[in-house]
């Protein structure tokens, strides 16, 4: 089951059996190609027009889409859907399940174009250790998507922008496809955890269900994208708070961050 292919597959029907307590795993199944090591490979701060660091770029951006995969194929084992609201948070998980191995696919063609494969180099397994923690559909919105995915709000469209400078517009294209879903997946959390916030503010609601060591830093990138998270339904009030939120993270620390 851990073959890049299984992971790739998309049911024609979906059915909610009873649940049953599951446990989660340290580690993703995969296959070898695939596994996440302890090894560490830098990100390429430029020079996109040469071939290895596109790949590696690539290669990262492809980890990060399997371990959405993996994630959300998790939470629908994870959490119950005995209520019909549930049952429509996990039919919004499996959509958005859906692009990510839209996306996924896209990446592992663009690295086969250039002369790589999805593993050839080492894969990280930073999104799936927060996992265990997420014991809740408040919890996992809170990181999945208004964490994690609102990162890629600025993480899609910086890249797409670094990729258009060196004339791959191709690559740029799929990170533009990339930052459209997003969008979605981020307005999905937003609609739940409005839903179930009662009379806190989103923002408070949001920081008291992601949990330690993440912050609300981690949902930023290097240029911050407003106008798709107002797009996400994420308001004047959340963005400001979250613009003016400051830690030792080290991407969003930098002087040149704006």
């Amino acid at each position: 089951m851990g073959e890049i292919e299984n992971k790739l597959i998309f049911p024609e029907s979906i059915e909610f059996d009873e649940t049953s307590a599951f446990d989660v795993p340290d580690f993703p199944q995969r296959s070898a190609k695939l596994k996440i090591l302890d090894k560490k490979i830098k990100f390429p701060k430029g020079n996109f027009h040469l071939n290895d660091k596109k790949a590696i770029a690539l290669n990262s951006f492809a980890n990060h889409e399997l371990l959405a995969i993996e994630m959300m194929a998790c939470a629908l084992l994870l959490y119950p859907h005995e209520t019909e609201e549930q049952k429509k948070a996990k039919r919004g998980i499996i959509q958005s399940l859906k692009d990510e191995q839209l996306h996924l696919t896209l990446y592992k063609n663009r690295l086969e174009e250039i002369g790589y494969e999805f593993g050839d180099f080492p894969l990280s397994d930073f999104f799936w250790g927060h996992m265990k923690e997420l014991k809740t559909f408040e919890q996992y919105f809170a990181c999945m998507a208004l964490t994690f995915e609102a990162a890629n709000l600025d993480f899609a469209s910086y890249f797409q922008g670094e990729f258009e400078k060196v004339d791959d517009q191709k690559t740029a294209r799929i990170l533009n496809q990339v930052l459209k879903d997003e969008i979605s997946h981020v307005g999905l959390g937003v609609f739940y955890l409005n839903k179930w916030r009662e009379n806190k503010s989103l923002w408070d609601y949001y920081t008291q269900n992601l949990n330690f060591p993440l912050t609300p830093a981690r949902s930023k990138g290097q240029v911050l994208n407003k106008q798709a998270r107002l797009k996400a339904n994420l308001g004047e009030d959340f963005i400001n708070n979250l613009i003016n939120f400051e830690d030792n993270f080290r991407v969003t620390s930098r002087k040149q961050w704006r």
